[in-house]
């Protein structure tokens, strides 16, 4: 199982190569505001993991294992956007949160959230109770 370290360049490298075709060591820095000797280090760690293969001065390429991997933690990440945007945090405040949870929640708790999730979207009106219900809370503080 990775570290959550090794979950950030994995969503990231998994991001990249789907936007880009690639991921080059620089991208990574930038996206994940680290120094590229860093990245390095944790792309010759994912090598030996088996998450990718690493050829230096050639690049990278993602093993199935870290396919599969890097696209359970983008959906990971998508849904817990999703969830936080549908009980009514503030735009500004979703990203930073994702970033701070995402690592702490088990898979069974995002399993929960997913249906969660669902269970909102098949049926609006359970959403506008949400919504009320919410805005009824913020006026009583």
């Amino acid at each position: 199982m990775p570290t959550p370290s090794m979950e950030d360049y994995l969503e990231r490298i998994y991001k990249l190569i789907d936007e880009k075709g690639y991921a080059r060591v620089s991208d990574i820095a930038e996206g994940l505001e680290v120094h590229p000797s860093s990245v390095t280090k944790m792309i010759q760690k994912l090598d030996k993991d088996e998450y990718l293969i690493y050829e230096k001065y050639r690049g990278l390429v993602l093993t199935n294992k870290g396919k599969r991997v890097g696209k359970r933690l983008v959906d990971r990440h998508q849904l817990l956007e999703e969830f936080l945007e549908l009980i009514g945090v503030d735009d500004s405040n979703i990203y930073t949160d994702v970033e701070g949870i995402e690592h702490h929640l088990s898979w069974d708790s995002i399993t929960c959230i997913a249906s969660l999730v669902e269970f909102f979207k098949r049926d609006e009106s359970r959403l506008r109770e949400l919504r009320e219900l919410h805005q009824e809370l913020l006026g009583e503080s």
